[in-house]
């Protein structure tokens, strides 16, 4: 099982080179990076984790900025996007991003994606009604899947519709990065057992991992999909033992980083690193 970091992506944050070094000196396969293009001024969309909205939300910078920044600084750490919010920007303009990214780094792109949770978030960007999310997010894949593989790219659906184009540069990874799904719920679940390339839910999110992680394999396997890898976030600071058991479940990945003690003081970022890093060889 590898081990991942998550960041908030700030001003504030370790800077994303030095970060990126750090983690891939101590043996973590991955770095990842959400995003919100803006946070609306209204707040009629509660925060998920309940009470306020922590400040860092209206700080957090561009992604694939960053992430280029991440690979620039080094030669094997996976680099993703955790979660893109691919309804938010134009589809053509995100092929390019991603592509780009991926081809400069030699082909370490993994390409997360969820539909957020704003509501207000997403009218601001497209008039995709909120309970058609999941279903634009399929066919936003979908396009740009073939933005990515195929030289006459063309995609006809209910939201995304274009006749053939040239979109260029092509991925390095073949036929594209693998894009991770991050969703937790039973609409979410259901999404990822049919399209995604991997699945990226949170642990809190899940109740009961273990159950339904078996339920999820359990899917996969009715729908002919085989073993889908599992990337697992973390919320807090888990034990030795709960990444054991994560582990055992045959967890691919675990990405930390997500609400640790002290996640919005930077300062503790390294010493939380190092912590973890004492496991990476023993969890491999």
């Amino acid at each position: 099982m590898q081990l991942g970091f998550s960041t908030m992506n700030t001003p504030d944050d370790v800077r994303a080179d030095v970060l990126a070094r750090a983690l891939e000196e101590r043996g973590y396969d991955s770095l990842f990076m959400g995003e919100h293009s803006h946070i609306p001024a209204s707040r009629k969309t509660p925060y998920p984790a309940g009470g306020e909205l922590p400040p860092q939300y209206l700080r957090m910078m561009d992604p694939f900025v960053s992430l280029t920044m991440a690979a620039m600084a080094t030669t094997t750490l996976r680099l993703g996007a955790g979660v893109a919010l691919a309804l938010e920007h134009d589809v053509m303009d995100l092929a390019k991003s991603a592509a780009t990214l991926d081809l400069i780094s030699g082909g370490r792109l993994l390409f997360g994606v969820g539909v957020g949770w704003n509501e207000e978030e997403l009218a601001n960007h497209r008039p995709i009604p909120w309970k058609k999310r999941y279903l634009a997010l399929e066919e936003c894949v979908g396009a740009l899947r073939r933005l990515w593989c195929d030289d006459d790219s063309e995609f006809h659906g209910q939201f995304y519709d274009f006749d053939p184009v040239w979109s260029f540069p092509k991925p390095a990874q073949r036929p594209h990065p693998p894009v991770l799904l991050g969703t937790s719920g039973r609409l979410g679940t259901e999404h990822a057992v049919r399209w995604a390339d991997e699945w990226m839910p949170i642990d809190i999110a899940l109740g009961n991992v273990a159950k339904n992680i078996d339920k999820f394999r359990q899917a996969t396997a009715e729908a002919g999909r085989g073993d889908i890898p599992i990337s697992l976030v973390t919320f807090g600071d888990p034990t030795l033992d709960t990444l054991h058991r994560y582990r055992e479940l045959g967890i691919n990945r675990v990405i930390l980083g997500t609400a640790h003690e002290g996640w919005d003081d930077p300062t503790t970022t390294m010493s939380v690193i190092d912590r973890y890093a004492e496991f990476v060889a023993e969890l491999a």
